[in-house]
């Protein structure tokens, strides 16, 4: 587990414009209670309210739709939509949401390129719908009258899928396997898989609805390997906007690099114009996941000043113990009175750091999640740990394998399951996810 930062900076590519017009009123998650049964209701008016889009039934003359709740415009975290088409596929840089999923499928026996290509094409169709705040065929209701409430489904391939598609000599480099690290306790079955799907939403529902439809749409193509659920603290929460916490109560998200980095695209994502058996890659980003659990009752142990050793912050407000508020870079010469460094040696922030791993990078964008309380009282709860990057043996690798000897946080969590994927690039208009591999 690495200390991380929400991404800040500027939409994502292909993200809608405040003021854009739905132009219809169809069978959509959009439509709120009380329109259709209005005498000339025609569409819905995306206006522009504290920085996400407002949705408001309208008549004909465009005065507002009387009845239950006709005239009430969408709150702002259901209004707001992330653009499905764009250079990186959504969830990515997309700011993080309070719900998510993460869910891998194995094809079945006998699938191959041509049911891959079938299966992707049918999943873009629905993330694309879905993420518009419309519902696909056959909907299942679960959603209705909710917003696209920051809805983004993002698809990715693992080592087995190129096998299995008779595409192993398209296979990138980047994708071997991950080293074992000591701290392991990997279960095979919650590992690795064909094909991943991450899924965030602002709702519950919307994040389980995307779900449902994505497992639906599977068909006979693929089963599902596994599944995990997280969660985030909901926006609006605080009366600022702040960086989120984990379930260790640390502020968890300082060090990230942000979308304004001049180096930011170089050490995230494989570049446009990228040739060779990379260059369906072109735009994309690999994305290790971990499964971290916490133990909680050993951490809670701790008196708040051994915690704040062991990460190398203060619990308080995230800042370094060298000094300064959350934002601040961290002194690692800073000695204290003692002679010791502030930061400890072996503090998490510490080893962690870019600057103590040849620079090093990776973006960050985990879920919490809590799966109940065992059998000995202890709860299973910890981090959905998800790292993006241009190439994961020069993020998250280097930087785990020095976690590994010597970080002061190893014995707090433990690492229950991995997986390393290929997320290619974004769609454009009229393609789907992976096109330009599984028909190249």
């Amino acid at each position: 587990m690495t200390v991380s930062n929400p991404v800040t900076g500027p939409a994502p590519d292909g993200a809608p414009a405040p003021g854009t017009d739905s132009g219809h009123l169809d069978i959509s998650r959009r439509r709120l209670l009380g329109t259709v049964g209005a005498a000339g209701a025609a569409g819905l008016v995306i206006g522009a309210a504290g920085g996400a889009g407002i949705a408001t039934a309208v008549s004909k003359d465009g005065t507002a739709v009387p009845g239950a709740g006709g005239s009430r415009a969408l709150a702002s975290v259901g209004a707001t939509e992330v653009g499905f088409h764009g250079r990186h596929q959504p969830g990515i840089t997309t700011p993080l949401q309070s719900r998510g999923h993460l869910v891998a499928f194995d094809l079945v026996p006998g699938a191959g390129r041509r049911e891959a290509a079938a299966l992707l094409r049918r999943w873009s169709a629905t993330a694309r719908t879905l993420m518009a705040g419309e519902a696909p065929p056959e909907d299942t209701g679960i959603a209705l009258d909710a917003g696209p409430s920051s809805l983004t489904v993002t698809f990715g391939f693992g080592r087995t899928f190129f096998d299995r598609t008779g595409l192993a000599a398209r296979r990138p480099a980047q994708l071997d396997p991950l080293p074992a690290f000591s701290s392991d306790a990997v279960d095979p079955k919650r590992s690795e898989g064909d094909l991943w799907v991450q899924i965030g939403a602002d709702d519950a529902l919307v994040a389980f609805h995307a779900l449902r439809a994505i497992q639906k749409d599977a068909g006979d193509a693929a089963r599902v390997r596994w599944q995990m659920n997280g969660f985030n603290r909901s926006a609006g929460a605080t009366a600022r906007p702040m960086t989120a916490r984990n379930l260790m109560g640390q502020v968890d998200g300082t060090n990230n690099p942000k979308t304004t980095d001049p180096d930011f695209d170089r050490r995230i994502f494989v570049p446009i114009g990228a040739t060779g058996a990379q260059d369906w890659m072109a735009g994309g980003s690999y994305a290790v996941v971990r499964r971290i659990r916490m133990l909680l009752d050993d951490w809670e142990g701790l008196a708040r000043e051994k915690q704040e050793q062991v990460i190398g912050r203060r619990k308080a407000d995230g800042a370094p113990l060298s000094g300064g508020s959350e934002t601040t870079p961290l002194d690692l010469d800073k000695l204290g009175p003692d002679g010791k460094p502030v930061i400890p040696g072996n503090a998490h922030a510490r080893i962690s750091a870019p600057e103590q791993n040849g620079g090093a990078a990776m973006l960050r964008r985990p879920f919490s999640f809590h799966d109940g309380i065992g059998a000995d009282g202890a709860p299973d709860a910890g981090l959905l740990f998800i790292c993006w990057q241009a190439d994961p043996l020069r993020g998250f690798v280097p930087v785990q394998r020095k976690l590994d000897r010597g970080d002061a946080l190893s014995p707090f969590i433990r690492h229950e399951s991995s997986g390393l994927y290929a997320v290619p690039g974004g769609a454009a208009e009229g393609e789907y996810v992976g096109q330009r591999l599984l028909e190249s």
